[in-house]
């Protein structure tokens, strides 16, 4: 197997210390675009400034591009369809929908090189995937929210909730895979009373937490599996003045969010680390197009925040990344 030069120490690096700017495209003559479920969430913006400084680095251009929406399937194919009709020198893509997506990419990847980041499809056309072990961190997310329990209430016990933002998306689907067998495996005497899916808008996070929360009067926790449910879910919370008694642990975050950890709105935060998943991708995804070996898999890992350990250097670098 041929050494792996183009890649040499990006995996082990940490690549969050300095501001980017985007490659403007007359800067290079080859292109990679990275497409993401939506461009508005902070989650997706950190990833697209990680792949921005590979392009930087790399000089090339990085075409920035996805829907508005997460739910906004076909959109999202359209955009990787167009993409690949200008003949670009690889793409990344960020699966919206697991089976919807697997077709179009197989398609995608008889032209060009194809490397998935974050979320997943229904396909085995990738040269290299690049995400977070969502499995991993749904069970992160279990035992977080069940300490979190037992530090209120004596014992990791009592009723509790998940909410997921979209059907069919793939990391998820895999979060709450794990959240659930963690909870099943680890702690008998937390029962989850509600496993709702909502339509990737925060009002309907809000609207559907209230909704358990009125009908299940004892409920001590939630999990909500991204970012826009983390904020209904903290709006609900709060509206209902339920802080001490509704423990909530979400994926990903915001400014909002960390606020909400640092005022003990949020017992923990699971985080990711989009910057590296974009800078990965783009850097892979050259590699591959240049004929060079690529690891098929990539872990970029999952971090527990809370309140006690959220000022370290690494928990600051994660929550307030720069994405200039």
């Amino acid at each position: 197997m041929r050494k792996l030069t183009l890649l040499a120490g990006i995996l082990a690096a940490t690549v969050m210390s300095s501001p980017m700017a985007s490659v403007p495209a007359a800067a290079a003559d080859e292109t990679i675009p990275v497409i993401v479920k939506n461009t508005s969430s902070f989650y997706w913006q950190i990833l697209l400034a990680g792949a921005r400084k590979a392009g930087k680095e790399l000089d090339i251009n990085v075409a920035e591009l996805g829907p508005q929406v997460d739910t906004d399937i076909a959109g999202q194919i359209s955009i990787l369809e167009n993409a690949v009709a200008n003949n670009p020198l690889a793409v990344v893509i960020a699966a919206s929908q697991y089976e919807a997506l697997g077709r179009p990419i197989d398609e995608a990847a008889t032209k060009t090189k194809v490397v998935g980041v974050d979320s997943g499809a229904n396909t085995e056309s990738y040269v290299s995937f690049v995400t977070t072990n969502n499995v991993e961190g749904g069970r992160a997310a279990g035992k977080a929210l069940a300490e979190a329990i037992a530090a209120k209430y004596g014992k990791p016990e009592g009723e509790v909730f998940i909410i997921t933002s979209v059907p069919g998306a793939g990391s998820l689907d895999a979060r709450a895979e794990g959240f659930k067998a963690v909870m099943a495996e680890e702690y008998p005497d937390i029962t989850i009373v509600a496993d709702k899916v909502a339509d990737g808008q925060i009002t309907t996070g809000l609207n559907i937490a209230n909704d358990v929360m009125l009908a299940y009067p004892n409920l001590r926790g939630a999990f909500a599996s991204s970012e826009e449910m983390a904020l209904g879910v903290t709006q609900a919370v709060t509206g209902n003045n339920a802080e001490d008694k509704v423990m909530v642990v979400a994926f990903d975050s915001n400014e909002q969010l960390v606020q909400r950890l640092a005022d003990g709105e949020v017992a923990a935060l699971i985080v990711q680390d989009p910057f590296r998943m974009g800078y990965d991708s783009v850097k892979i995804a050259y590699a591959a197009a240049k004929g060079e070996d690529v690891p098929k898999d990539v872990d970029t890992g999952v971090n527990v925040i809370t309140k006690e350990n959220m000022d370290t250097d690494r928990s600051k670098e994660l929550l307030n990344p720069k994405i200039d």
